[in-house]
């Protein structure tokens, strides 16, 4: 039998994909990354769908893929029973387990990472110079650690902390913040205080350090304080520090035309590239479209919560299915929009996603689905 070679694991697949849409861009709400299977199983072959659909997973199977990458999570709520079918998305989730092949999900990391969702139908839009709604904030991987420590015991605690990998700054070490202020206490009987008697209010004058530190270290830290602290309960706060904002990472995509166009030319036009069985527009057919809003799958209110202003005449939001009650609302404001399908605005991206994988993962057979499509199809009427 012939050996896989390390490379070619699910593990590095994920390490892929994790480059190319990092799982923490995803929405709080959302459900990526490895969804089923092990980083240790084998990778020789992947196929990509934007729905794992009961063709999909068959097809899966008859070509003997080793790793689905389904755009869409096949597993939001939770799992009650895994039992191994072709009708339910958690019972196929459950087949591919049974034959150990590999799911992995992107959703809405992709929608915001730099080549992805929003992108591709952005640039066939003919959109110039196209930047996310509101840019992705990077996670800082550091929280901020705040105790209070009598003033004489101030110095010795930080040190502790120090020690314990809190208050670097860049090429800086050892930074704190110190504040005076003073604390209350009443210690019950079963308490021993190590500042004034139990059994009645104390007032005491305290210094508020504050130190960065870490995620990684925040164990060490926290037990640090615990030992340093002359207290026999300190008090301590943490909290989450968020990273820098990215100005090339973020949901949609907003920019201008790069040359102008009418509403019905762009929408026939996206249309016949993305092969939409049910095109829809809102607008007047001749209006002159300047920017566009891109937001695949459904844009929902988002056009108007983004940080380049309100929508409005000379706008187009691209997106793939539209509400009424927001279509009437993007009428309101004066706005066009073009609404090509939920999944067909999103199946474009397949294509450049198989090239930046094989580039990342040489070797390894890579096939866009031939089984996956839009679930909404065409009415023909007999004349």
């Amino acid at each position: 039998m012939k050996k896989t070679p390390d490379s070619r694991r699910v593990r590095n697949v994920c390490d892929a994909m994790e480059a190319i849409a990092p799982t923490w861009l995803a929405a709080d709400w959302d459900n990526v990354g490895l969804l089923v299977g092990s980083g240790d199983w084998p990778a020789n072959r992947l196929l990509l769908t934007i729905d794992l659909t009961p063709d999909v997973a068959m097809e899966a199977i008859r070509k003997k893929t080793d790793v689905v990458i389904a755009y869409h999570p096949p597993i939001f709520r939770a799992i009650k029973s895994m039992r191994p079918n072709l009708v339910d998305q958690e019972g196929i989730a459950a087949e591919m387990l049974s034959r150990r092949i590999a799911v992995y999900s992107p959703h809405t990391a992709l929608d915001s990472a730099e080549e992805g969702t929003n992108v591709t139908l952005a640039r066939l839009a003919g959109v110039a110079d196209a930047r996310p709604f509101s840019a992705a904030v990077s996670p800082s991987g550091a929280c901020k650690i705040v105790t209070f420590v009598p003033a004489n015991a101030a110095d010795t605690l930080a040190e502790a902390m120090f020690a314990a990998g809190a208050g670097r700054i860049g090429d800086y070490e050892k930074c704190s913040y110190r504040l005076e202020g003073r604390g209350t206490f009443f210690g019950a009987d079963s308490t021993n205080p190590a500042v004034g008697r139990k059994g009645r209010l104390e007032s005491v004058a305290e210094i508020r350090l504050e130190v960065i530190v870490p995620n990684r270290r925040l164990g060490d830290v926290t037990s640090a304080l615990r030992r340093a602290h002359p207290y026999e309960e300190p008090a301590f706060d943490i909290y989450p520090l968020a990273g820098e904002p990215l100005s090339t990472l973020g949901q949609g995509r907003v920019g201008l035309f790069e040359k102008p166009t009418r509403l019905r030319d762009l929408a026939q036009r996206l249309a016949s590239m993305v092969c939409a069985i049910a095109p829809a527009m809102v607008g007047r057919p001749s209006a002159a479209i300047r920017r566009a809003f891109v937001c695949v799958g459904a844009a929902g209110s988002l056009p108007f919560e983004t940080d380049a202003g309100p929508c409005g005449a000379g706008d187009v939001i691209i997106t793939g299915e539209i509400r009424h009650h927001d279509a009437l609302r993007y009428e309101r404001c004066g706005a066009a929009a073009i609404a090509l399908g939920h999944s067909t605005s999103e199946r474009p991206v397949l294509k450049p996603l198989g090239a930046m994988l094989r580039k990342r993962l040489p070797g390894v057979q890579i096939d866009i689905s031939r089984k996956d499509r839009d679930p909404l199809q065409a009415v023909e009427f007999s004349r």
